[in-house]
């Protein structure tokens, strides 16, 4: 940036900082992230400075898409033979032999296919912008549907019974509403509220709770009828409430803040034709020329005035020399590589833990869930060691479609992975079949597992860092911190060192990150 402000004055170095993110704008308030076409970099460096990005997941991809248009040499090395990293899509002749030691093949239907990696992506992430950027088609994401059920184990007439979403929602703000209506009009909030706040208070709850006139929760058709209403004086036949007590102690609403969240808030989206769409349109625009498939890394090293990464390809040893490096391995298989960081790089490399979670993929010949239970999209939820299963959200209405078995995280999927493919899918057909009943067992075509623990190159589905709690982000310990900077010419970058862990947008925002430190540090020497 030194060298811009001294070469075009500070307006062009001023610019050139706000394109990069290290400036504010004219406004000095936040604006929408738009990834930047080729002419946007102000100050494209000359004598395109080399660097070589360790990873061809989102973060690698990204980081390298990036430096070129700036004028950066990049050379992407990766162990697997295909882009996307943890991110991937199972469809038909995708072949994967875990860290078990066994081998599938998937055998779906031409034309569908399950995320066994990332799946949905929110309106507020920069993956949209980069969907966009890239052209790669967008389809709606069902991430919630009232008709989906709930299944828990209680001690209530509840226990194991299949309920749907609508039906739970419905009972559940219903009473929740009856009860703090009468505390209010008991007096209960009278330290808290003013007579015109309980008036106000009392027409939510009558509303969000559908309560009748004396403040009761009767039911309501929003739980649902068990006969449609139709023509004429066909009013339909709506189903009855269950008991206060028994909802309330059977916890049948306790996945409902899922959809509250931030990130998880419909309306949400997926690439057309699989997630990993979107790194094949980044594999497109950096060329296969720039990429080092089947490269599995074994050392990198700082040296005097750049870096060596060392890697065997096809059985052979080859290395590779750069000015720069950036690191997207998982930071539990960077401690395996021969290097030369110090120890508190070591250190806090250890303090990322592992995250267990996988998914399994069902093909049906018969799209049941739409035909007999009107289910298009969305998930069911339970206790059991399936956790969910999520219902596909393309090919409506047609033949056939992968239904995801379970996805789950932490110990719910423990009790999967050390089992065989067909363990997992006789353990979740029988955990599902206790939700959707028996026809949840029939018409099987075909099916695949996967495992991001039990998985080369992985080992982890994301991580969380050791003092942070179960914390997604928006917490930094010390070795988080510490693995922000840069080890000399050598920087990390992955969605593991962002406040948005476990997305794709966090190892998007990263990997731009390095790319505007070394910017700035090359247009500064």
């Amino acid at each position: 940036m030194r060298g811009l402000g001294v070469t075009g004055g500070a307006g062009l170095a001023y610019g050139a900082m706000s394109t990069l993110g290290l400036a504010p704008t004219a406004a000095a308030s936040p604006s929408r992230f738009q990834a930047p076409a080729m002419a946007d970099l102000l100050g494209r460096v000359e004598g395109s400075p080399s660097v070589v990005v360790l990873g061809g997941g989102p973060a690698g991809l990204c980081a390298a898409y990036e430096l070129q248009k700036a004028g950066y040499s990049v050379t992407i090395v990766e162990a697997r033979a295909r882009p996307g990293g943890r991110v991937w899509s199972a469809r038909s002749g995708t072949e994967e032999t875990d860290l078990n030691g066994e081998t599938q093949k998937c055998a779906f239907s031409e034309g569908h296919f399950y995320n066994v990696g990332a799946t949905r992506i929110p309106q507020s992430h920069i993956t949209m912008d980069y969907c966009k950027e890239l052209g790669v088609e967008l389809q709606t994401f069902g991430n919630q549907n009232a008709n989906t059920l709930v299944n828990y184990k209680s001690d209530t007439a509840l226990s194991r019974q299949s309920v749907s979403y609508r039906a739970a929602k419905a009972d559940t703000y219903g009473y929740m509403s009856e009860l703090l209506q009468k505390a209010a009009s008991r007096g209960a909030l009278d330290d808290v509220l003013t007579p015109d706040d309980k008036d106000a208070l009392s027409e939510f709850l009558s509303s969000f709770g559908d309560l009748s006139d004396d403040g009761r929760y009767l039911g309501s058709t929003r739980r649902g009828y068990d006969s449609e209403p139709g023509g004429g004086l066909n009013f339909g036949a709506e189903t009855k409430p269950q008991g206060m007590s028994d909802v309330i102690r059977s916890g049948i609403g306790r996945n409902f803040s899922f959809e509250f969240g931030y990130d998880q808030a419909m309306l949400m989206f997926s690439p057309v034709g699989g997630m990993d769409q979107i790194y094949y349109a980044f594999e497109d625009r950096i060329g296969l020329d720039n990429i080092v498939y089947g490269a599995e890394v074994t050392a990198m090293n700082n040296t005097s005035d750049g870096a060596t990464v060392e890697y065997t390809k096809d059985g052979v040893r080859e290395s590779i020399s750069a000015e720069y490096v950036i690191c997207t391995i998982p930071p539990a298989l960077v401690k395996r590589l021969d290097n030369n960081f110090p120890s508190d790089v070591l250190l806090a490399l250890n303090a990322a833990k592992a995250t267990p979670s996988g998914k399994l993929g069902i093909e049906y010949s018969r799209r049941w869930w739409e035909t007999d239970e009107r289910i298009y999209g969305g998930a069911s939820n339970t206790d059991m060691d399936i956790s969910q299963i999520m219902f596909p959200y393309d090919h409506y209405n047609s033949d056939r479609g992968v239904v995801v078995g379970y996805y789950n995280t932490g110990r719910r999927h423990q009790a999967f992975e050390s089992l065989t493919h067909k363990q997992r899918l006789a353990k979740a057909l029988a955990e599902g079949s206790m939700i959707h009943g028996d026809k949840y067992t029939k018409d099987i075509a075909s099916s695949f597992s996967g495992s991001w623990r039990r998985t080369k190159f992985s080992e982890s589905a994301w991580v969380s860092w050791a003092g942070a709690g179960d914390s997604h982000g928006g917490m930094a310990t010390p070795e988080y911190e510490k693995l922000l900077e840069p080890v000399d010419r050598i920087y990390f970058a992955g969605d593991h060192l962002s406040n948005a862990i476990a997305w794709q947008h966090g190892a998007f925002t990263s990997a731009r990150d390095v790319v505007t430190a070394i910017h700035a540090r090359v247009t500064a020497s």
